[in-house]
């Protein structure tokens, strides 16, 4: 089955005008409400001059050989959707996060099918760090079910997508609907407003088994014959994927690597546009020279 998909703006009739945005963890085929100022009029990834494809990423997935899934099933997911809309190659391929795993896997997948992949905060191989802090949150749907759990995990998460630096600017030791538990609070029922509890446990099961190496004789196997046209982004300060877990795959590779600067740590490449969108101006600059 063919993933759900959002197009902002048209396919060129050269079919050579496409950029695929891979969502992360729980965000939506909708890139103009989670990334602004990086998605829309006048910006990097503008409409009216990409055909913005934008899938929502599988996470009831069934293998051909009743094996578990994992990103690298998401990322020939993608390849399939490309081909039942006729787009030979995308002239970028970004995420950041989960979709950055998927970018990743999609670049080592199907190599003949992107000019340049982007992939932000993103590891190659899951980490120990990143299934530690997925462990919490499976614990937490345990416990407290669809919607109870669902908020907690949520809470969780927050902790880990966010610097203690960037949190104690913005809350220092304040409480009530100043401090940082309401902001948690605040961000666990807005998740279990708009997400699914069975969705979320599926999508990090899936990061946890996230190996680009496995099965091609290690990540610079994988990543190395692509490497020319990929850059990595990593972002100090994030806890839920260090900018080492970044360079460890970059350096390995081959492949640029670029850094966000930001006290908001893992989320920076959520909230930092301006930066994101020089990293991404950057690699579509070099697939138009590279024609």
């Amino acid at each position: 089955m063919l993933p759900s998909y959002r197009l902002l703006g048209e396919v060129a009739p050269a079919r050579d005008n496409a950029v695929l945005v891979v969502h992360a963890l729980t965000g939506t085929d909708q890139p103009l409400a989670w990334w602004p100022g990086v998605v829309g009029d006048g910006c990097v990834l503008d409409p009216a001059r990409h055909a913005l494809l934008c899938p929502t990423l599988p996470a009831a997935l069934v293998t051909a050989d009743g094996a578990d899934a994992t990103t690298r099933d998401q990322a020939r997911a993608l390849v399939a959707l490309l081909d039942a809309l006729d787009i030979p190659q995308v002239r970028l391929v970004c995420g950041g996060s989960l979709g950055g795993m998927v970018t990743l896997e999609f670049a080592a997948t199907a190599p003949d099918r992107f000019a340049r992949a982007v992939a932000l905060a993103a590891p190659a191989v899951q980490t120990a760090q990143g299934m530690a802090w997925n462990a919490l949150m499976h614990r937490a749907l345990a416990i407290g079910g669809p919607r109870e759990g669902l908020a907690l995990a949520r809470m969780v998460g927050m902790l880990s997508y966010r610097a203690a630096d960037g949190l104690e600017a913005r809350f220092g030791n304040r409480t009530g609907r100043e401090g940082v538990a309401s902001w948690l609070a605040h961000h666990g029922e807005r998740l279990v407003a708009r997400f699914d509890a069975e969705r979320y446990a599926a999508l990090i099961t899936l990061m946890d088994r996230h190996d680009v190496g496995a099965g091609r004789g290690g990540v610079a196997a994988a990543l190395g014959p692509v490497a020319g046209r990929l850059t990595g982004v990593g972002i100090p300060g994030d806890q839920l994927y260090p900018a080492n877990s970044v360079t460890r795959w970059t350096d390995a590779a081959g492949a640029r690597y670029r850094a966000i600067t930001s006290p908001h740590g893992h989320d920076a490449f959520l909230l930092e546009a301006p930066q994101v969108a020089a990293i991404l101006a950057e690699a579509l600059q070099d697939a138009q020279a590279a024609g």
